[in-house]
């Protein structure tokens, strides 16, 4: 059972593929320095506890990543590049424009055997795809995927290991939905659990804060951005002070469960800004993240300021 972050590191194995994928981030970020660019980490989604080492079942929750999506987009918008953790099958930047519907409905056979865009569709899809192309082109958005608690935490130092030589430029904007718990591997069945076994009850341990070592270890100069999630309000806004106290990160971004697409608090040591939606703007189908992002930029531009006086 790990009781430090090195421990759950060192205790669960590594996702497939870490050592390609590692080597892809550290260039993405490489290309970005040479480029003077700022860099953003945003994760996004829920990660999986899975029940059996050779899972059939797991705990999850009910996030599938509108956030981290939704701000992917309006960092790069900002001038940003992007890494993007998310899970795998969540909600993607850009793809979130396409009509949901089943992929084969938009497109239609020509009397040529051609493939094509259904008319209706076609605008549509026209404005996405110009977009998400321009961002490829430019190599402004890499997409990293993960399904389980390890996975993530594994990809996560990754990820902060490599922005490190960024300095005061990178951004990490933890958006995706972590357990706080898991079931370690030595206490993990192999086999599929059996329901002639009777009830099923589980033992599950606490996560090791990853937070701390990587404020303070893995990238200590970057701008950092956390979430808390509530449902309880009068607790809010203490419990994000108190993370900040703890942690010595920069900002959490507090919101409640039932309100968190329209309102949030971007909280610092000092401030605590309340962001929201409008009636007008909810009918002109605004979204709160646009307005999230450019309160964040406009932070981080102030923290890069002063870090480099």
């Amino acid at each position: 059972m790990a009781t430090t972050w090195k421990d759950f590191l060192d205790q669960t194995e590594k996702p497939d593929k870490f050592d390609e994928k590692s080597k892809e981030i550290i260039e993405f970020v490489n290309f970005q320095l040479r480029s003077k660019r700022h860099i953003v980490l945003v994760t996004s989604g829920g990660t999986t506890v899975p029940l059996e080492s050779k899972t059939v079942r797991f705990l999850d929750n009910f996030s599938v990543g509108s956030r981290g999506a939704l701000s992917t987009e309006y960092f790069l918008k900002r001038g940003y590049a992007v890494i993007f953790l998310t899970r795998n099958r969540g909600l993607r930047p850009f793809l979130r424009h396409v009509p949901k519907t089943n992929i084969l409905d938009l497109l239609t056979i020509t009397d040529s055997k051609d493939v094509k865009v259904k008319p209706e569709y076609e605008q549509k899809i026209l404005q996405v795809l110009q977009t998400y192309q321009e961002i490829k082109n430019e190599n402004l958005l890499l997409t990293v995927e993960f399904q389980t608690l390890s996975d993530y935490l594994q990809l996560l130092k990754a990820c902060s290991v490599a922005l490190q030589p960024a300095g005061n430029q990178a951004v990490l904007y933890l958006a995706a939905a972590v357990s706080d718990f898991y079931i370690p591997k030595d206490l993990m069945p192999e086999h599929k659990i059996q329901s002639s076994g009777g009830p099923l009850k589980l033992s599950l341990q606490l996560v090791p804060k990853m937070l701390e070592p990587l404020v303070k270890e893995w990238v200590p100069d970057a701008f950092v951005v956390s979430f808390k999630l509530e449902t309880d309000k009068d607790l809010l806004i203490s419990k994000a002070l108190q993370a900040i106290d703890k942690y010595q990160h920069q900002i959490v971004i507090a919101n409640l469960l039932e309100t968190r697409k329209k309102e949030i608090f971007v909280v610092t040591k000092e401030t605590q800004d309340h962001v929201s939606l409008s009636d007008a703007d909810i009918k002109n189908g605004k979204e709160i993240e646009e307005l999230i992002i450019d309160c964040l930029v406009e932070h981080h531009h102030q923290f890069c300021s002063v870090e480099n006086v």
